[in-house]
């Protein structure tokens, strides 16, 4: 006899711990896991009801997304499988405050499940002498232009005048990117965007007032452009010379499209 479906909440605290067993479908179980979300969120003092499914339950994946629960995270190999395997585990959550129902709902649902891009904002500053400002750090061994990852909902250009400001400060003022450029899956990062802006020629008033971070920062370093490729991974090499030359535009990898 096939095993009665049924759903399950235990509770420790104000957080609690949503459970299911026997054979069901998607939509049986979005509603069922929803009324169970609905009724110890709202009628208890429960402030959190949490999951953890294996990455390769589709169904109950499509299921909690129906039901309003939001994925925060994954655990890498955390599931058994036959043969001695492990796979992903996702873990979703709902908090009583969640918006669940209406576009706003299923936005936040989605927001939490879909890919993401890392956005990287550098700059792009000459002297007189038309050398080219890199700055060495202490965590890599090639140098980079002054810059940065944009935080979660700056824009790039905002993320890399308040890099420039941390890393040398200096206070600058960035219009459009002259340089757009998609970058591949390198070194343990995923893929990612990075804007380039182009930060001028820099007199030597403004030079000697630069003021270098410290904790990351191990050197500001002037290149002339014909050594940049000793200087700086190929990729930052192609794209720069590219600024240099005047290009405008988006690249893939540093190759114009």
């Amino acid at each position: 006899m096939a095993e009665q479906f049924s759903v399950n909440v235990e509770v420790t605290g104000d957080i609690g711990v949503i459970q299911w067993s026997g054979a069901t479908d998607a939509e049986t179980l979005a509603k069922a896991v929803s009324m169970a979300a609905d009724d110890i969120l709202l009628g208890h003092e429960v402030r959190r009801l949490e999951v953890a499914i294996p990455a390769t339950d589709q169904m109950a994946r499509r299921a909690l997304h129906l039901a309003g629960f939001r994925r925060e995270g994954v655990r890498r190999h955390g599931w058994p499988v036959d043969g001695g395997q492990y796979v992903d585990v996702h873990l979703y959550s709902r908090l009583a405050g969640d918006i669940v129902y209406g576009p706003e709902g299923f936005s936040s649902v989605m927001n939490s499940v879909l890919p993401t891009k890392r956005l990287i904002a550098h700059a792009l500053f000459r002297n007189a002498l038309g050398q080219v400002l890199l700055l060495g750090t202490t965590y890599k061994t090639d140098w980079e232009l002054p810059g940065g990852v944009v935080e979660p909902g700056e824009p790039p250009r905002i993320g890399a005048e308040r890099e420039v400001a941390e890393e040398l400060g200096l206070r600058v003022t960035f219009g459009s990117p002259a340089l757009v450029d998609w970058m591949p899956p390198s070194l343990g990062w995923s893929d990612a965007l990075e804007f380039i802006y182009d930060g001028g020629v820099l007199d030597d008033a403004t030079i000697a007032g630069f003021v270098r971070e410290e904790r990351e920062i191990a050197s500001i370093n002037w290149v002339d452009p014909e050594d940049l490729p000793n200087r700086v991974s190929p990729l930052s090499a192609r794209r720069i010379a590219l600024v240099l030359d005047g290009f405008t535009g988006f690249t893939e990898d540093g190759i114009p499209v």
